[in-house]
């Protein structure tokens, strides 16, 4: 072994040694926090193909003794017309918010005017406003347009907390872009939304990925606005739906938890399908150039 001012230099054979055992520990690591997370999963999909007479705390670790579908037949019957709630829900406020975003995006990156960076610091502090704070006087402001316990009104909600994150998203996006561009454009003939919809829109299909994933996901999740907003039970969405699964006095585990499943399941597939999308959206709003 070499030495370097009195210290020995570590040889090749122990440096990959050390590698090898960093590698092993974050390996192992990893495959603990999976299962971790994955156990819950499990717990909720085994106990989900149970009929109600079998499920119990003791026994929920057990696989199933016979095929069926358990509770999830209930489940979906008790939860089909939510999960269509949340889809008319879901679709235009993801499709609404986005596209605002994006022009928010636009104007405040390429088309600056005085105060427009205030604005945009404005605008972001409404990521930080919990939705309780504002729950009496967004009900206020809904009943006297109207829109109170409509699903239209819920949409609204959405896309007005939603457009901080957007346009945060479609700034930084668009700060990319050359301004040479927009300034080519321009000199073309083209005016603000002709850049906008010819080459701005055309350009922002990985920041609409990455707006489009994170507002489904969120808006899909929501309860507390879907709960106080929605005033009529078969429109509500389908968390709401969920948690009135749980009755009063008993309890079916089985349906809760079919539920549960098919609850989370289009969040699922979304980032299943579009997950690697959504992480180079991320990232192609990160480089300059």
């Amino acid at each position: 072994m070499a030495t370097t001012l009195g210290r020995p230099t570590p040889t090749p054979t122990t440096s990959k040694k050390r590698f090898g055992l960093g590698k092993g520990i974050g390996f192992a690591f990893l495959v603990f926090m999976l299962l971790f997370y994955l156990i819950p999963v499990y717990v909720m999909i085994v106990n989900g193909l149970k009929t109600a007479d079998v499920v119990s705390f003791s026994r929920m670790w057990e696989l199933p003794t016979k095929l069926s579908t358990g509770g999830y037949g209930e489940a979906w019957d008790k939860l089909s017309r939510n999960v269509m709630s949340s889809v008319y829900l879901v679709v235009p406020a993801t499709l609404i918010s986005g596209f605002l975003g994006s022009l928010n995006g636009y104007i405040l990156s390429k088309w600056k005017f005085r105060g427009s960076d205030l604005l945009f610091t404005l605008m972001l502090f409404g990521m930080f406003i919990p939705y309780q704070s504002i729950l009496i006087p967004l009900i206020k402001f809904l009943q006297s347009i109207g829109l109170y316990g409509s699903i239209w009104g819920l949409i609204l909600v959405h896309v007005v907390y939603g457009l901080p994150f957007t346009t945060l998203i479609f700034r930084n996006y668009f700060a990319n872009v050359p301004n040479e561009l927009v300034e080519a454009a321009h000199v073309d003939g083209a005016g603000l939304l002709g850049i906008f919809f010819q080459i701005m829109l055309p350009l922002s299909i990985p920041a609409f990925v990455v707006v489009g994933i994170f507002q489904f996901t969120n808006i899909w999740n929501e309860f507390l606005f879907g709960l106080t907003v929605v005033t009529n039970p078969a429109r509500q969405p389908i968390t709401v739906a969920l948690n009135n699964l749980s009755g009063s006095f008993s309890i079916e585990w089985n349906v809760v938890m079919a539920g549960a499943v098919l609850t989370a399941l289009p969040t699922l597939l979304i980032y299943i399908i579009l997950g690697k999308y959504f992480v180079r959206g991320i990232m192609a709003g990160s480089v300059k150039g």
